[in-house]
């Protein structure tokens, strides 16, 4: 009796822990949200243990040495500290017009990647249309804003490093005239085109700025042009803002130093840290670059969804107090002291709030007009 009594007890046990067992599961297994959609991130606080994320590049391409590669290379760090697999785990997809927006986004949904990031506002129209067809994909914006609670929008305050890039100038010419080169003339290049001109004329206020437009992110001939143009006018120092137009700034400024080693030719580049791109001969044109992170920003957002805690419908802005804003010190000859110790002034005036950088038109007149 007393064994057959505990051969019951021991069958209740066990009955009642595979209904528990089976809770459990069926718990889990909605933690993905409604449905257990393939296409989500995991519930708030959760981690999927098959995240994945990708990229569309705008037309300047992933190898851009630009904007694009800054970000890839952010998706690329992500995957190495995740033990993700390229192709699987992270991927981009190369965009040569505008006309394959649409069409990358959607067959990246397709492949049902959980986060997709469209780089540069060019994208915006596209990944908004594609996030409303996709309500339960998550989606990043880089450099605009759009609406849509599966959208992140990641913005920067590149007037804020355009400034420093402007002081850096106005202290290196020698002729008193620098130049600024722009992609497709839009809100956001203007931002680098309002700072840099304040910045410059905050060193001297009769200094002549030279600026132009190529209407393209993805036309190093046209910006090889531009430059060949500004340098015979006697400008010496060029930022560009332009993607891989500006490519050909730096062949221009090349071209030059490799025929007259003694004259002083400079580029400031953008996005990354351009140094190598100034590289000839053992000297280099690259007088700084304007850094702007979106390397570190791409995987921060990545890693909050891959948590389970994507930001949707918010806009996180990123600037020089997250270190995602900065400029380059790598060129020691060109970068001199006296001009590092002028930038980190300077740097140290926008912190603190007693200077309020310009970053439209308007906002550029009337900075002007106090100087």
């Amino acid at each position: 009796m007393k064994n057959r009594r505990f051969l019951l007890i021991l069958a209740l046990l066990l009955s009642i822990g595979l209904v528990l067992a089976a809770c459990g599961s069926s718990d889990e297994g909605e933690a993905g949200g409604e449905g257990g959609d393939s296409n989500e991130s995991g519930g708030e606080g959760e981690a999927s243990d098959d995240f994945s994320v990708a990229m569309v590049t705008d037309v300047g391409g992933v190898d851009d040495k630009s904007f694009n590669q800054s970000s890839w290379e952010g998706l690329q760090a992500f995957g190495d500290e995740n033990g993700l697999e390229e192709g699987e785990g992270y991927d981009y997809a190369q965009s040569d017009s505008e006309g394959d927006y649409t069409t990358n986004l959607s067959r990246l949904v397709r492949q049902d990647f959980n986060l997709i990031y469209g780089i540069g506002y060019l994208l915006q129209p596209a990944l908004e249309e594609v996030a409303e067809q996709n309500p339960d994909t998550n989606f990043g914006l880089v450099d605009s804003v759009a609406e849509g609670d599966n959208i992140v929008s990641i913005t920067f305050k590149e007037h804020e490093g355009s400034f420093l890039a402007g002081v850096a100038a106005a202290l290196k010419t020698e002729t008193d005239k620098i130049g600024f080169v722009g992609g497709e003339d839009g809100d956001l290049i203007r931002k680098f085109e309002s700072g840099y001109v304040a910045g410059a004329k905050s060193i001297n206020p009769d200094i002549e700025i030279d600026i132009q437009y190529a209407e393209s992110f993805a036309a190093a001939d046209k910006g090889k042009l531009i430059a060949s143009n500004m340098y015979n006018n006697d400008i010496d120092v060029i930022y560009h803002a332009s993607g891989a137009t500006g490519n050909g700034v730096f062949a221009q400024a090349k071209d030059i130093k490799q025929n007259n080693p003694d004259e002083n030719v400079w580029v400031i580049g953008v996005d990354r840290d351009q140094h190598e791109e100034g590289e000839i001969e053992g000297q280099n044109v690259t007088l700084t670059s304007m850094v702007k992170r979106v390397d570190i920003a791409v995987n921060e957002v990545a890693t909050l969804t891959m948590d389970g805690d994507f930001p949707g419908g918010e806009v996180m802005e990123y600037g020089l107090e997250d270190d995602a804003i900065s400029i380059a010190t790598t060129n020691e000859d060109a970068m001199t002291e006296d001009i590092v110790s002028e930038v980190e002034d300077w740097k140290e005036k926008i912190a603190n709030g007693e200077v309020e950088v310009p970053s439209t038109d308007e906002e550029l007149e009337e900075f002007e007009s106090s100087l």
